[in-house]
């Protein structure tokens, strides 16, 4: 008996939902062989069919499915118990129980969470808007930001902006080689917009820098990647952050995401603080 179970991820969408839900379950069993079989846009009973008769010809088939068509959904797990292949609903329950709660019949309509509407354009412009202001680039249109992240060199701000732009938020970052590299129209007026400010140690600095330079084949690099002088820059940079009264996230120990989060944190408190 084979010891790799097939999973056969079944989707009526792009599938992009079902495949992290299963990496988050699969993170939860350690030690398991999995091949996945991944079926995008299934809509009609035919696919459905042919994926079952592929999946039964091998051992330990399980099936994962989203699929909000109810008599779709309904088709599936009838041809489950007829061939006998474990399959999981991810999604239908839970509609159903979020059904009950609002008190409102879910619409049941295929990439639903992609439809283009207003709030889809909002994002694809501050994606473009954040590339276009990317390691302070356009400095003369910050004003226009939702979101400014300063901080010195190799401290996630392009990453980080690039998520933030992914929510829908406008953002600026600037390289901070000194506090006259700052741009006068930020210096003049602090709070400007969120202005936050990112550091980070000076030992993974290090690391992170000479991880670049060699990327880049660059040698004469002394400086950027000294430890003193970089103990310097980071010193420097929380002075001025201090100064503007910006405030600073540590991403030493932090992922693009747990930064984003908590730079959005700021920036709602921002909001209500400028009522």
């Amino acid at each position: 008996m084979s010891n790799t179970y097939q999973i056969y991820l079944i989707s009526d969408s792009t599938g992009e939902t079902l495949e992290r839900i299963f990496l988050a379950l699969k993170a939860q069993f350690k030690n398991i062989k999995y091949k996945v079989h991944s079926y995008s846009f299934t809509r009609t009973e035919n696919q459905i069919l042919k994926i079952f008769e592929d999946a039964e010809k091998i051992e330990n088939s399980v099936i994962l499915y989203t699929i909000v068509d109810n008599n779709l959904a309904k088709y599936l797990a009838n041809v489950s118990d007829k061939k006998k292949i474990p399959c999981f609903g991810v999604l239908g329950n839970l509609i159903l129980n979020f059904s009950k709660i609002l008190n409102q019949k879910a619409s049941h309509e295929p990439s639903g969470q992609h439809t283009l509407n207003e709030e889809y354009y909002d994002r694809i412009e501050a994606i473009q808007f954040t590339m276009n202001h990317d390691d302070g680039n356009l400095i003369n249109e910050i004003d226009r930001s939702d979101i400014i992240l300063v901080g010195v060199s190799r401290t996630s701000k392009t990453p980080t902006s690039i998520y933030l732009a992914n929510k829908g938020f406008k953002t600026s970052n600037i390289p901070l080689v000194n506090e006259n590299s700052l741009p006068e129209k930020l210096k003049q007026n602090p709070k400007l917009t969120c202005v936050v400010g990112l550091s980070s140690e000076p030992e993974r600095l290090v690391d992170l820098r000479k991880n670049r330079m060699n990327s880049l084949k660059e040698t004469d690099s002394i400086n950027y990647t000294n430890l003193e002088d970089i103990k310097k820059e980071v010193s420097n940079a929380k002075k001025t952050f201090q100064k503007y009264k910006w405030p600073l996230i540590d991403v030493t120990r932090k992922s693009v995401e747990e930064t984003a989060a908590s730079i959005i944190k700021i920036h709602e408190i921002y909001l209500n603080n400028a009522k």
